[in-house]
């Protein structure tokens, strides 16, 4: 690793200037990422300053039931990764210290004080907000008398999204890729947190992560891909005939209380739909796992700052709006991220959260649609299975051992149940 690279640790967004984390976050370059394992503590300096998703079939593909290519696709801009979307969530105390979230964010920078790398990273005092579950982890840890937190999470909270974690400007390469990973390990000698923890990352990275010595987890999740349809019933027309009009009920059993539709977008979107949608929000996400992660402010600022990148779809009824699906927007997928209602109507959330979805994607190209973690009823509706990834690393090495055998043991069911799961898509065989 070059001597002249220095490591920075920051509490917080604020003390990096937006552009440079931006250059990092969504460089132009696809790159698979290389020499992880050849670090070098003695020859960086460390500083605190506080002291894919699966490429779709394409349209000439054939058989829509053909494997999924498990590589992930590098997103040319992938909106959660920005300097705007993760400041929101910390000037709007939704990620923060007090709701468990301490900023300790890795930045490598070279002689001249240039941002070359860099990775969002939290101290964590619990294991909420992640979806890669570690409860079991934390409690068998805590029996045996260790202390599992505060863990070192990197990731991007409160979104089961894949995407870049280890993240570089274009000209950088493995030497600042090894730093990050030399400053997160520092961050866990300096603190006594049990654990490095990198959840949805590319598989590329995964794989690195997995040669420089991390511990391997998979997931999955349901994805919708887009071969090249021109409208929502091109898509239809590739589904057995059975599933073809499960759907079309469905759709317009959502519809049929006299509700309506809208796409909300750019300087469409103003404070009355945050308000409208935070209700929805705050009362399904209540019910659904008592307190919700996200404050009122962090919709405001995510309007400010990136409105051209979300999408709501609003269900109105009687004039009034009643139920509501966000989404971001990529340059090749469509998130599907928080969903809310008011009024509880057959279907709504089919429609709402993944048949408008579809179609929005459809309609202005996209190559697919991601609505979220977890869901086998996602399946009948035309999201098919894909993998998602993690890697860990545990300062305690009967720890390491223990998880080491589990995720082994979880590597393969994760791949059986994918592989069971093609079985029940709903498309027509050739």
């Amino acid at each position: 690793m070059p001597a002249e690279l220095t490591i920075r640790i920051v509490p917080t967004l604020r003390e990096v200037d937006p552009s440079a984390w931006d250059a990092c976050a969504n460089a132009n370059l696809i790159r698979h990422i290389n020499g992880l394992n050849g670090e070098s503590d003695s020859v960086c300096e460390v500083a605190d300053s506080s002291s894919q998703s699966t490429p779709p079939p394409s349209a000439e593909a054939g058989d829509p039931m053909r494997p999924i290519d498990s590589k992930l696709q590098q997103e040319p801009f992938n909106p959660f990764l920005t300097h705007a979307f993760l400041s929101s969530l910390e000037e709007s105390g939704s990620a923060t210290p007090r709701t468990g979230w301490s900023g300790a964010h890795i930045l490598v920078e070279n002689a001249a004080g240039r941002l070359l790398a860099c990775a969002p990273a939290w101290l964590k005092s619990h294991s909420q907000g992640e979806y890669v579950f570690d409860h079991g982890w934390a409690d068998a840890y805590e029996r045996a008398g260790g202390a599992y937190y505060p863990k070192l999470q990197v990731a991007v909270p409160f979104t089961p999204v894949t995407g870049r974690r280890l993240l570089l400007a274009d000209d950088a390469g493995a030497a600042e890729t090894a730093a990050l990973l030399q400053g997160l390990r520092a961050v866990v000698r300096k603190t006594g947190a049990s654990s490095i923890h990198i959840t949805f990352p590319t598989r590329p990275e995964w794989e690195a992560l997995g040669t420089a010595g991390l511990l391997q987890r998979t997931g999955q999740q349901f994805h919708f891909f887009n071969r090249g349809y021109g409208t929502f019933d091109d898509f239809l027309a590739d589904l057995a005939s059975r599933k073809r009009k499960a759907i079309r009920k469905e759709r317009a059993t959502a519809l049929a209380p006299g509700i309506e539709i809208e796409w909300v977008t750019g300087s469409d979107l103003k404070e009355a739909h945050w308000d409208a949608f935070f209700a929805f929000y705050m009362d399904t996400g209540s019910r659904k796992w008592g307190r919700p992660y996200l404050t009122r402010a962090f919709f405001s600022l995510l309007g400010e700052r990136l409105a051209d990148r979300v999408l709501l779809v609003m269900a109105k009824r009687g004039g009034k709006y009643i139920g509501g699906a966000l989404n971001l927007i990529g340059d090749h997928a469509l998130y599907g991220r928080n969903w809310g209602a008011i009024e509880e109507h057959p279907c709504l959330h089919f429609e709402a959260c993944y048949y408008q979805a579809i179609d929005f994607a459809i309609s202005k190209g996209l190559k697919r649609v991601e609505a979220g973690a977890q869901g086998e009823h996602k399946l009948a509706r035309g999201y098919r299975p894909v993998p998602t990834y993690s890697a860990h690393e545990f300062a305690n090495a009967s720890l390491a051992r223990a998880v080491s055998d589990y995720l082994e043991r979880e590597r393969r069911h994760v791949a059986a149940t994918i592989e069971a799961y093609e079985d029940y898509a709903p498309f027509r065989r050739s």
